[in-house]
């Protein structure tokens, strides 16, 4: 068993209804528990398939060197990159619309 965390934007009711059965919403699209790596797993296939337009991180207890480790899905700025061993989190650029130039 390890803890996990999973936070949400913009997932359908249906996939908040399922990840409520097993995990604790302590925030609007934050969810919270202690559950096995198959329970992990399986949430992870729930939220693939009822993912829709909307972005989710998971985050888990584990043996690594920082203690932890993260798997992301959806359109997001941040992503996930790894560097020296370590998973860390990079920003994609904003985008800007194309200007005219100045006059």
């Amino acid at each position: 068993m390890a803890m996990i965390v999973v936070v949400t934007e913009a997932i359908p009711p249906r996939l908040r209804g399922r990840l409520a059965i097993w995990l604790l919403e302590v925030r609007a699209g934050v969810y919270i528990g202690d559950v096995s790596k198959r329970v992990r797993e399986t949430l992870w296939q729930y939220m693939e398939a009822d993912l829709d337009n909307g972005n989710i991180v998971m985050a888990w207890a584990t043996n690594t060197e920082s203690g932890f480790d993260f798997q992301t899905m959806g359109e997001n700025r941040r992503i996930p990159v790894e560097m020296d061993g370590l998973r860390l989190v990079s920003f994609l650029p904003t985008e800007t619309p194309d200007k005219e130039p100045a006059l």
